[in-house]
């Protein structure tokens, strides 16, 4: 693994103080969202909300999706309005002096189906399984499959159409890579930023997916992000 993958404590520091920023902004923006605003809206309060409170940029573009627009893990934001019964996955990152958050939380904007509260419980058991593994030395195709395990076993598996995570830096994608093409030689090692996102993609309906960045320790993780991750209903 290259080293520039194992960070110096001063980089560390920059990191958690985007993530930081990142939590911030969350307890901001879920009090804000009202239905009938729009994602470009949503989106829109997020990134100047980034900024307000000491961001240097955007680590990347913000996303904010909803409902059936949340199918695409990379959607871009649209003039959609938000509505009773949708499922709202908001991905984004605070910028510190060069080095990238990143972070995603989905909640509920209303009452919500059974299979919905199904599929969120689903993604934060693999999420959490998959934290919980993370030390130093062990294989990054571990982590992934015990999240994917989880993911299949409940009958997502075909809806699980990404990694589990990645490495964060400079760059707010990097290596390791967390995915099942990982090989024997891609590795956790102590200093590490790794982030943890799996998720469940419903073409046409909806969108789930939980994330932290998480720093790898000596002895498992210290979790940068510190948000609420139980279902909110807004």
């Amino acid at each position: 693994m290259a080293n520039k993958n194992i960070k110096r404590p001063e980089e560390l520091l920059k990191i958690m103080k985007a993530s930081s920023i990142g939590d911030a902004c969350f307890t901001h923006i879920i009090g804000y969202i009202r239905e009938g605003m729009t994602e470009k809206q949503i989106a829109g309060e997020i990134e100047e909300t980034l900024k307000k409170m000491g961001s240097q940029g955007l680590a990347f573009p913000t996303i904010f999706v909803s409902g059936q627009n949340g199918a695409d893990p990379h959607g871009s934001p649209t003039d959609k309005r938000i509505e009773e019964g949708d499922m709202l996955t908001m991905d984004f990152g605070a910028v510190i002096d060069g080095y990238c958050g990143d972070m995603t939380r989905t909640v509920a904007l209303g009452s919500i189906s059974s299979e919905k509260q199904k599929a969120y419980e689903t993604v934060l058991k693999a999420q959490e399984k998959a934290l919980s593994l993370c030390r130093p030395g062990i294989k990054c195709f571990d982590i992934d499959k015990a999240a994917r395990d989880i993911i299949e076993k409940a009958g997502y598996g075909e809806n699980f159409i990404h990694g589990t995570g990645h490495g964060v830096g400079r760059e707010v994608h990097e290596e390791p890579y967390i995915n099942n093409k990982a090989g024997d030689e891609d590795i956790l090692a102590e200093n590490m930023a790794i982030t943890i996102e799996p998720g469940i993609y419903i073409p046409g309906r909806f969108s789930i997916r939980i994330e932290d960045l998480a720093i790898i320790s000596g002895f498992g993780i210290i979790n940068t992000v510190k948000s609420e991750k139980k279902l909110l209903i807004l």
